[in-house]
């Protein structure tokens, strides 16, 4: 039995204030485990779509975790060779600017880099 099927029917459209997902909150915890997980890793190609996947599920994990309760979570990372180039990425969604948000942290190192970017969008 999954949580959804223990919780009853609540017809809350907007999160209470303390239920939010915050932006702030987010973004430590996605820096949290760059930080953990990448500091002193060289860049391997072999490894970047293994250890992307495996980043993206520890921080969905964590952010579930702190209680962003009846969100949907999607999380992207992107990890690529630190080779003094420049990259630019776009991300853009259609959301309620009421009720959903999103957290981004890069981390960097001699070898690699790292752009991690979790979305919480509301279920209503």
């Amino acid at each position: 039995m999954d949580k959804s099927d223990t919780e009853e029917n609540t017809y809350r459209i907007r999160p209470n204030f303390q239920l939010k997902f915050k932006s702030a909150v987010a973004k430590e915890c996605i820096r949290e485990i760059l930080r953990e997980r990448l500091s002193g890793l060289k860049y391997d190609p072999e490894d970047v779509a293994a250890l992307s996947s495996s980043l993206a599920d520890c921080i969905r994990d964590k952010l579930r975790d702190v209680g962003f309760d009846r969100y949907k979570l999607v999380v992207q990372v992107v990890i690529g060779e630190q080779r003094g180039e420049g990259i630019k990425m776009v991300s853009r969604c259609f959301w309620d600017a009421d009720t959903d948000n999103y957290a981004e942290d890069v981390f960097m190192n001699d070898s690699l880099f790292c752009v991690a970017a979790a979305f919480g969008c509301y279920y209503y």
